[in-house]
């Protein structure tokens, strides 16, 4: 039986940065992984490390993070730390000789963000961003579905992501859950095929200061659109993506584990009117064929968030999340900001590319 190389390589020795909300399912995740060790828990509140460390042999608590990039026996740490913080620990972590992978958004700026591709490339470091969606089994369907071609030309995409949520301080909706969807389109999008231009309208209709509704638009090449909803105030939740193409469309239900993916073989046809000189030179048929509901491996996206860290380490290539991923979802969000604030404009993006 062939082994995977990875597996056949020495665990990773990690340290985690952060044991708040999302630290431990990063701690049980790296110390479960057989391809990752836990060497530290490290968070200002060392009580609270301590509490998650004894939980796993061998792993140990620490508040002082400069002790842990101290530490030659780490090669890697996992920031889970607000993300104002985000930019001076993964330089450091960078410049220590450290492979990184941190929580979303990349940094609190694209200024930030720009730094931390360029220290990562400087020093020869993955710097990974861990958009956990974009590792789920059926996100991964999605992608391989829509490389390979078989939903044909994209024509729209429509996501929602709503939920009776907490309103933060730090954050509107659009930084706090659109990062998911957009992670998403990064990952799925053809290669070749960008975003052009972002435009977004965003509502704080209980005065929290915060923008709590918002609806992202986004011209992509060839003259398709995507669109986003967010929303912090609705009592029902939804999780569901479509994309929609020419020869087929795909919905994506993430909170429906029993039928995630359906596949229609649905759509709008388009074809030159048989008489060159008719008022009408193109007629519209409707096609109705079947539904397919593929089954798909239940998996925790974290372990394979964890899983293409390591390999992308030990094989010495850009993860598929990658510095520069996170990057072009932080130029989305920055360019819908920009839109609400100016009335739902649209904000060119320079340069925006799936590779």
């Amino acid at each position: 039986m062939l082994v995977n190389s990875v597996e056949k390589a020495a665990p990773l020795p990690v340290a985690v940065i952060g044991a708040g909300y999302w630290g431990p399912n990063l701690v049980r995740n790296i110390a479960m992984n057989p391809s990752t060790s836990l060497s530290w828990v490290c968070d200002v509140d060392l009580a609270r490390a301590e509490r998650l460390a004894s939980t796993y042999a061998g792993a140990r608590a620490i508040d002082d993070v400069w002790a842990v990039l101290g530490d030659v026996d780490v090669e890697a740490l996992a920031i889970a730390t607000p993300p104002s913080t985000h930019a001076e620990l993964a330089i450091a972590a960078l410049q220590a000789g450290k492979h990184v992978l941190i929580e979303k958004p990349l940094a609190s700026s694209i200024e930030d963000a720009e730094k931390m591709v360029a220290e990562a490339e400087a020093n020869d470091r993955v710097l990974m961003c861990d958009h956990t969606y974009c590792y789920t089994p059926a996100v991964q369907y999605m992608r391989d579905v829509v490389h390979r071609g078989e939903l044909g030309e994209l024509q729209f995409i429509d996501s929602v992501r709503i939920n009776l949520g907490i309103v933060q301080r730090d954050v509107d909706v659009v930084w706090d859950l659109a990062p998911h969807d957009l992670s998403v389109l990064d990952v799925v999008l053809p290669p070749g095929v960008g975003v052009r231009s972002v435009s977004a309208t965003g509502a704080d209709p209980i005065r929290s200061g915060q923008t709590c509704v918002a609806y992202l638009s986004m011209e992509l090449d060839g003259g398709a659109i995507a669109h986003v909803h967010v929303n912090w105030l609705s009592p029902t939740k939804v999780r569901t993506m479509i994309l929609g193409g020419s020869r087929r469309t795909l919905r994506w239900d993430d909170l429906d584990p029993t039928q995630r993916i359906s596949i229609y073989d649905r759509g709008v046809e388009v074809s030159l009117d048989a008489e060159p000189n008719s008022p009408s030179t193109r007629q519209i048929a409707y096609r109705i064929g079947d539904m397919v509901a593929p089954a798909l491996r239940e998996r925790e996206a974290l372990s394979g968030v964890l899983d293409e860290f390591v390999a992308s380490i030990r094989e010495h290539r850009a993860p598929l999340t990658d510095a520069r991923s996170g990057l072009r979802v932080l130029r989305l969000l920055d360019a819908a900001r920009t839109s609400i604030a100016n009335g739902g404009c649209a904000i060119p993006i320079e340069g925006w590319c799936t590779t």
